[in-house]
């Protein structure tokens, strides 16, 4: 594990969190790490209470907990949400690094190209032209950026990223490694069974405070833009097709496919390998459960599941029914029988 440098009292860490301390305020934290592997140096989190009747075991300097922890032993920080606050905690110890200020001399920069102040480009960097990069940008070696991007203060573009032509980045954005952004949409028209291309003439627009993961690909409107809002996360391997809008902070998990002209609302998660069909509407705060196809749209809040997706408890009671549908085809059979030998 990396190990940080900074040290602080568990009081600095306090002030950091808004959280209230029972124990040593004066101990000194150099690093976060498990419950289970910190050291008397470290600070921990015990967040359910499965861990509680464990703190007694935990090395940990200090732990942090939620403020209905009815621990009264030990080194604690008492936080509403222990998970953000381990969080903020953990990014304290972990800045993300801050450019350089260095432009690679194997970096081939297109005319027209504006770049703000402490901007790092890494090496075999490609940059088309009228390019505009806003302060503090990092772009890793192997990045790729074409003609008319545009990529707000504060955005990270790991190595082997590709943005195309017209589009356009946020700011405090990340974009990990190997995604495609404004990749051509799959459209095509047939004639006489062949498949002819439908030009992709749009762009994508990604929001600020926007997470992307690697290897996603986020294809450019047909017309118009396909459009990430504010604070939305993306996890490893999510497609996004054309002309999809998605909703502000909302989470798309490993291997999502959202097909072309979908709306996603705001503060929704997608699970692992959800699949949505194109055109229609996802609402906000809804949540659809790992390897569900959406083939209907979905009104807001809902929790859904299953393959066409359906209401979580009704999927749970469809679940059941399915185990025990070998037993009922044998009821079934007997009671066939029964009436063919009551009938003759």
């Amino acid at each position: 594990m990396v190990k940080s440098s900074l040290n602080l009292r568990l009081g600095q860490i306090a002030e950091l969190v808004r959280g209230n301390i029972q124990g040593d305020d004066q101990i000194t934290i150099k690093g976060v790490a498990p419950f289970d592997q910190a050291g008397h140096t470290e600070i921990a989190m015990a967040a359910e209470a499965s861990y509680f009747n464990r703190i007694d075991d935990c090395q940990a300097g200090a732990l942090i907990v939620p403020e209905t922890c009815p621990v009264t032993t030990g080194n604690l920080l008492l936080v509403e949400n222990p998970r953000a606050a381990f969080a903020k905690i953990m990014a304290h110890f972990h800045p993300v690094p801050k450019p350089r200020s260095h432009i690679s001399d194997t970096v081939r920069m297109g005319q027209h190209v504006s770049t703000g102040n402490q901007v790092e480009i890494g090496d075999f960097v490609s940059i088309g032209n009228h390019v505009n990069l806003g302060d503090r940008v990092i772009l890793s070696p192997g990045v790729v950026l074409g003609d008319h991007v545009s990529i707000g203060n504060d955005t990270i573009v790991a190595s082997n990223v590709v943005i195309r032509a017209h589009c356009r980045l946020g700011c405090r954005t990340l974009i990990q490694e190997g995604t495609v952004i404004g990749s051509d949409g799959f459209g095509f028209a047939q004639e006489d069974g062949r498949h002819l291309k439908i030009p992709q003439t749009g762009n994508v627009i990604i929001g600020d405070d926007v997470e992307i993961g690697a290897n996603n690909s986020i294809d450019r409107g047909t017309f118009g833009s396909t459009r990430i809002g504010n604070g939305v996360k993306t996890d490893n391997l999510v497609h996004v097709a054309h002309n999809v809008v998605v909703g502000g902070h909302t989470l798309l998990i490993a291997q999502v496919g959202i097909a072309g002209s979908a709306t996603i609302g705001k503060q929704t998660i997608l699970a692992g390998q959800v699949g949505v069909a194109p055109h229609i509407n996802i609402g906000d705060q809804v949540i659809v459960g790992p390897q569900s196809g959406v083939s209907k749209s979905i009104a807001d809040k809902q929790v859904v599941t299953g393959s066409p997706a359906m209401p979580h408890r009704l999927f749970l009671k469809v679940s059941q029914i399915l185990q025990s549908l070998p037993d009922l085809r044998k009821r079934i059979l007997r009671l066939e029988k029964k009436l063919k030998e009551i009938s003759t």
